[in-house]
């Protein structure tokens, strides 16, 4: 950058700061670089060779395992986040095939098999339109949770037995009793919200107003207490169903974009059941947070709204490492069922 010659150098090098090593950030912490409409103007004076390594690599988000590497898009790109959410068909993953090899010490290749295969499992579910999405997500925490056990005990062959017993019309029908009790009864709602919302407390927090929106949502949805928290949920409800029918799709989406992204790194950790719980409490906490911004916006919310919840929760948890931690420790799901 220091020797860029061209019309552009001048301001180029005044929106480096060169002593910190870092692009400089507007009174809004925006990139210096991003002009008005959200275009970075070194990429279109001096090309995509100009950018820098995060840059480049942005808005993918790049999971390596022995032998492959997965590349998602982040949703905390706000266009990622429309192209996902306004997208209707189910989402679809490409594979290709490239020469050469990378071996890792101490990969277990058999578990990520498993897990590779468990995660087709998962997706076919989450992606299964003829069941409610709320019964869709219990059903992947169930398969998860009984997953956990056979990985804990070894028996990891075992874990084909879990996949058919989740796919029965049985394990259907009791997951939909379950979620049918749930659904009635406020009080537990109430307390598995607030229990998840309690958690956000516990991050990193990575935006100057990510503390005053937190503190704003949480008085929108409990400052009055469990009886106004579930009549405001009942409002949102009612109008997500009679003013728009995306929420579903938006909802498998998200369900869809999270266990891809993060299930197989169980192969790491041994850890399933807490990345597909991770995943689903996220989702409702996106939920809680449209709730509140329903109710501040007059009863009304907007595509524009759902992205912008969207992206700004993917900032601040996906963007640490600590706070992607924190999200799977949450407290576990299924024990409000």
């Amino acid at each position: 950058y220091r020797e860029e010659k061209g019309p552009y150098a001048d301001v180029l090098k005044k929106s480096i700061d060169y002593k910190q090593g870092i692009f400089k950030q507007d009174k809004d912490k925006r990139c210096a670089f991003l002009n008005d409409n959200n275009l970075c103007e070194m990429y279109l004076n001096l090309g995509k060779d100009s950018l820098c390594k995060t840059c480049r690599r942005y808005p993918r988000h790049v999971e390596e395992f022995e032998s492959v590497r997965e590349v998602t898009l982040s949703v905390s790109c706000p266009e990622v986040a429309r192209i996902l959410l306004t997208k209707t068909e189910p989402v679809a993953f490409l594979t290709r095939e490239k020469e050469g090899e990378e071996e890792y010490e101490d990969f277990d290749l058999f578990l990520y098999a498993r897990l590779v295969e468990a995660r087709e499992v998962l997706l076919s579910i989450l992606q299964d339109r003829d069941k409610p999405v709320e019964v869709r997500a219990v059903l992947a925490l169930g398969l998860a949770h009984d997953m956990q056990g056979r990985i804990n005990r070894r028996e990891i062959f075992a874990c084909e037995e879990v996949w058919e017993k989740y796919r029965r019309q049985n394990a259907i029908q009791f997951v939909t009793s379950k979620w049918e009790v749930l659904k009635e009864n406020p009080h537990k709602q109430y307390e598995l919200s607030r229990k998840l919302f309690c958690s956000l407390w516990k991050m990193e927090f990575l935006h100057d107003n990510w503390e005053y929106y937190l503190k704003e949502t949480e008085a929108l949805l409990y400052g009055q207490g469990a009886e106004k928290y579930h009549k405001l949920h009942e409002e949102f409800a009612g109008y997500l169903m009679k003013e728009s029918n995306a929420w579903s799709v938006q909802c498998e989406q998200l369900l869809v974009y999270f266990v891809y992204t993060y299930f197989c790194g169980g192969v790491y950790d041994g850890n399933v059941f807490d990345k597909v719980n991770m995943s689903v409490a996220a989702v409702l906490l996106i939920y809680e947070m449209l709730a509140a911004c329903f109710k501040k916006n007059g009863n009304m919310i907007t595509t524009d709204d759902v992205v912008r919840v969207v992206y700004r929760f993917s900032r601040e948890m996906e963007h640490s490492d600590d706070n992607i931690g924190q999200m799977e420790e949450f407290p576990s799901l299924l024990k409000f069922f």
